[in-house]
């Protein structure tokens, strides 16, 4: 396995490109010729969080960056699980292959803005992982995946899909994306980077790295007794970015601002789904100006995106400690009917503007995070214990709802209306 030229290429930095901060990224020929490829030149022009720069503005870095930093961390795995010889057993090197090329690739199937579109879960719109497939399977990178890789295209899609057949691609499975998975060890560090916050850099990778070995039934990760700090700092950490960056009051009115905006143009027929798919986010904010002009969303797409930043008021807020009933009343909910609930309190409310501009609900979508559920081995002892069993900090946020705790029900208006409804609906 430590034959696998990129890994090679981990130690002797030839041919390595830079990406923040500081880290060269091993680029051999066949890797080269698949980040050159259309469908991944393409994520350079998508932001990775997307509406998060409104308010951290320095937050534009990209999913090819974000990717370039998973392919990374894949090689830095099979590195520390090269030295553990039940994953040697395990995983031959066709899989520790397919593992670093799943990796590459896990975010090819990206569009401009995909998650919020996502969240709203809009009957004919496909979810990103299919449109991967797509990309995979009817693309250049099928002919190099097969010439370059000896990999067959469904394989990697099959992993993208968590499809697993055996308990091999269990493990490969939950390293791409699981409780402690690559994947969210470089977007809670790099997107913390770039915002310029601190709470995604106090993970420590290289000690969670180190620690990683196999769980007792050796389909998927775990970690060591010396590793458990490191594994408490990590899902912390993404309890906070959550809390304060992701869901942070202003990113989520401009989410629900575009969440709006999308369905809207999207149920009148003005928006062509499988176009916007393949924008750049710059073509994609180009387009909804546009085609948003003399709509009733007009104003919803120039205030994201025109001359002047025109961002929605909070004048509500609930979480599931304060106001429970309303919380529950919104969280969850299919977004047609926030829609209907929205526009029901602008009525109330007698505004001036028209009713879809009014009033915005945004809302813990229906799916949830993914749970908090690892062991940690003692070694000595021989012995597997569950991580919440040994964490206080672990325990709170594995037996509570992850999503009720970090994310919170909100309420919106227009700027020329929010106090008015805010005194009329809302006061306390």
């Amino acid at each position: 396995m430590l034959t696998i030229p990129e890994l090679i290429g981990l130690d002797s930095h030839c041919g390595s490109v830079r990406i923040p901060p500081e880290l060269g990224v091993p680029l051999t020929e066949r890797v080269r010729r698949i980040i050159d490829t259309e469908p991944f030149r393409r994520l350079a022009k998508i932001t990775q969080v997307g509406l998060v720069s409104l308010v951290y503005p320095a937050a534009r870095h990209t999913r090819f960056e974000h990717s370039l930093g998973v392919y990374r961390l894949a090689l830095l795995l099979l590195k520390r699980l090269s030295h553990v010889p039940e994953f040697c057993r395990r995983v031959s090197r066709h899989d520790a292959e397919r593992l670093i090329v799943t990796a590459l690739l896990h975010d090819i199937g990206h569009y401009p803005f995909c998650h919020l579109i996502e969240d709203i879960r809009i009957e004919g719109v496909p979810h990103h992982e299919e449109l991967a497939a797509q990309f995979i399977a009817h693309s250049e990178l099928a002919d190099l995946l097969r010439s370059d890789w000896s990999v067959e295209p469904q394989e990697i899609i099959n992993l993208l899909h968590g499809k697993t057949e055996s308990s091999v691609d269990h493990l490969l499975a939950s390293i791409l994306s699981g409780p402690i998975d690559i994947d969210k060890m470089d977007y809670l560090f790099r997107d913390s980077l770039h915002a310029g916050v601190p709470y995604g850099r106090q993970l420590d990778q290289d000690r969670l790295i180190g620690s990683l070995c196999l769980n007792a039934s050796g389909d998927g990760l775990a970690i060591t007794e010396k590793g458990k700090t490191a594994a408490e700092l990590m899902i912390f950490a993404r309890y906070v970015m959550f809390s304060e960056v992701y869901w942070h009051h202003a990113v989520r009115s401009a989410t629900a601002m575009l969440q709006r905006l999308f369905w809207e143009l999207y149920h009148e027929g003005k928006l062509v789904f499988s176009q916007f798919v393949r924008f750049s986010e710059d073509e994609a904010i180009r387009y909804f100006l546009d085609v948003s002009k003399g709509t009733p969303m007009e104003k919803l797409a120039q205030g994201l995106f025109g001359v002047k930043r025109t961002i929605y008021k909070r004048i509500a807020q609930f979480s599931i400690l304060d106001q429970p009933e309303m919380y529950h009343k919104i969280a969850g909910k299919p977004y047609r009917q926030l829609c209907e609930q929205a526009d029901q309190y602008a009525r109330a409310g007698g505004l001036r503007l028209p009713v879809p501009l009014s009033v915005l609900i945004d809302a813990p979508p229906v799916e949830k995070e993914v749970e908090i559920k690892i062991d940690v081995f003692f070694r000595k002892a021989n012995q597997y214990r569950a991580l919440e069993d040994l964490s206080p900090v672990v325990r709170a946020m594995a037996r509570e709802q992850f999503d009720d705790y970090a994310k919170r029900a909100r309420i919106f208006a227009h700027p020329d209306t929010a106090a008015e409804l805010r005194d009329t609906m809302f006061a306390e």
